[in-house]
């Protein structure tokens, strides 16, 4: 993800999250930390053609690069235009950001997800999230509660933490 996406994405991102919506000045924090040797992001967008259909991020922190201490990523964000539910795209996304993770020298990942998107819950499963807890009243106005679950990926450099992938044909763009 660049600059240049966060329009398109903020149409998909009030689309989905009309309650929750991230701000432009969200994107544009987390982009900051996402490029150069210090970067602590990964931003990712799906295109389809031109249109962007889908996109994800992952922050990490903790540790340092080739230092052997173990760092956490963090799933900030994951979503895919409804006309591509069901594709496998989500999966794409999600993996892309779990070999991000591998990058950052992640121990873990951790997550966020409502209690009410049973879809989501599922596909990180799928990828071996285990649900560690519950945050009540963390998706705000609407007072939701968050599933807080973590994939455990090993110790760094100890091997991938990607999941299951789908072909396609989407094109996914850092």
């Amino acid at each position: 993800m660049r600059w240049w996406d966060i329009d398109p994405v903020l149409e998909l991102e009030k689309d989905l999250f009309p309650e929750d919506a991230w701000s432009r000045g969200m994107f544009w924090s987390e982009l900051a930390h996402a490029r150069g040797p210090a970067a602590t992001r990964r931003y990712v967008v799906a295109l389809e053609g031109d249109r962007i259909v889908g996109y994800g991020g992952l922050a990490a922190q903790g540790g340092e690069p080739g230092s052997g201490a173990a760092a956490t990523g963090d799933i900030q964000t994951i979503a895919v235009r409804r006309d591509q539910w069901g594709t496998g795209l989500g999966g794409e996304l999600l993996t892309e950001l779990l070999r991000a993770a591998t990058a950052f020298e992640c121990a873990e990942v951790m997550l966020e997800c409502r209690v009410d998107n049973i879809r989501a819950q599922k596909l990180y499963e799928r990828f071996g999230f285990e649900p560690i807890g519950f945050r009540r009243g963390y998706y705000q106005p609407g007072n939701v509660d968050a599933l807080v679950m973590r994939l455990t990926t090993g110790q760094p450099g100890s091997g991938s933490a990607t999941g299951p992938t789908s072909e396609q044909g989407t094109e996914i763009n850092g």
